[in-house]
């Protein structure tokens, strides 16, 4: 995308065997230009981004939209679906995608499955974790980056673990252990791989995806930002969140002791609470994370729910790079399953229903923090914005 990728991209497609005429590019937007003219904003991820790329594909007729970003770290990906609309998958569902991608190899070489091992960031989806203890393997989760998630991965090594796959959900993947970062190139090499051999036999990739859910249980992924310019108004954000109406004379002589973290979202009780700026953990018997401290940035991980599956975790932070406050919510198991069965009760095709369900993100409103759906049992589902309850 106006980037360095191009000739990387398809030597490596080369390389991997596919044909020189099955990789078509999008002109436009094949060489380096720093002004991107192209996109509002060169990340893949970004809402409009590959609008060019379906296009191109459409005038083809190709099924499957691969895109890097300038730099080629990073990769997103797109595909036609049966009725003809294109389905751009997140970095959460690609980071599943690719997830079973590696533990089957893993498995077809005749490896030991408890020694497999998958890393991913702390605000990435559950489900490859998940995936991977389902497995018999391991899993371990680190804080957003890949200074953090590779080191990480060279940790289990060390302990005889083989780190087949980690990822973050910002469209970054690690595959395999030659390249402890993340790779854009690999990540479509790989998934051109997943999707021709799903071709094969029949499957798109959206089909994997839903057998994948229908295996190890159901989990979606909404995210969102705000952007902050005024880092003083960001600090007050967090303040009231840790402290509520505390004074401040109170909190500067024992910050970690001040805490007074919210104990209910929207009338449901907090089960777990990590605040990574202060050093506070509930999980854990001294109170002290696992993960590491960092009192430049703001970050706070919460969970609602975990009895009978039903499980929302979440965290709200800020980015170390842009001037962004940042929310991500996960949803696990049954409470999302719940709201597919009552959909496919009302007329149509149940099985397609669920698919567009599961597959489709409510509209988040910008201005939010958190976010909670409710309304399970009416007709017209609702979505209610959390509220906080302190100590």
């Amino acid at each position: 995308m106006h980037g360095v990728g191009l000739p990387f991209a398809q030597r490596a497609f080369a390389a991997a065997g596919f044909p020189a005429d099955k990789f078509s590019v999008v002109q436009v937007q094949a060489a380096p230009d720093p002004d991107f003219p192209s996109v509002k904003f060169p990340n893949p991820e970004e809402k409009g981004a590959l609008d060019l790329a379906i296009a191109h594909a459409d005038e083809v007729g190709a099924a499957v939209v691969f895109a890097n970003d300038p730099d080629a770290d990073r990769f997103c990906a797109a595909e036609r679906q049966a009725d003809g609309q294109w389905l751009v998958f997140t970095g959460d569902q690609l980071g599943t995608l690719f997830a079973d991608f590696a533990i089957s190899r893993h498995r077809a070489a005749g490896r030991a499955m408890e020694k497999l091992a998958i890393v991913g960031s702390t605000v990435s989806s559950k489900m490859p974790l998940t995936m991977a203890m389902k497995e018999g393997g391991a899993s371990s989760d680190c804080l957003t980056g890949f200074k953090w998630i590779g080191n990480k991965a060279l940790e289990l090594e060390a302990e005889g673990k083989t780190v087949v796959f980690a990822w973050e959900e910002a469209i970054g993947y690690m595959h395999g252990s030659e390249i402890r970062d993340k790779d854009g190139i690999s990540a479509l090499v790989v998934l051109a791989s997943l999707a021709t051999s799903l071709a094969d036999a029949g499957i798109n990739l959206a089909s994997h995806l839903d057998a994948l859910y229908g295996k190890y249980g159901f989990h979606a992924t909404s995210n969102s930002y705000v952007i902050s310019h005024d880092s003083v108004k960001t600090d007050e954000i967090f303040y009231r969140l840790r402290y509520g109406a505390r004074a401040e004379a109170e909190v500067a002589s024992d910050p970690k002791g001040a805490l007074s973290l919210p104990t209910a979202l929207a009338g449901f009780p907090i089960t777990y609470l990590r605040d990574l700026t202060v050093g506070y953990d509930s999980s854990t018997a001294d109170r002290k994370p696992t993960l590491a401290v960092d009192p430049s940035s703001h970050m706070i991980s919460f969970a609602v729910g975990g009895e009978d599956g039903i499980q929302v975790t979440g965290t709200v932070r800020t980015s170390g790079t842009e001037p962004k406050v940042s929310r991500v919510l996960h949803f696990a198991h049954v409470m999302v399953t719940y709201y597919l069965c009552w959909r496919c009760r009302s007329s149509g095709t149940a099985k397609e229903q669920a698919r567009t369900a599961r597959r489709s993100r409510p509209s988040w409103p910008r201005w939010s923090l958190l976010w909670v759906p409710t309304g399970f049992a009416r007709k017209s589902t609702s979505w209610t914005v959390l509220r906080l309850s302190h100590m």
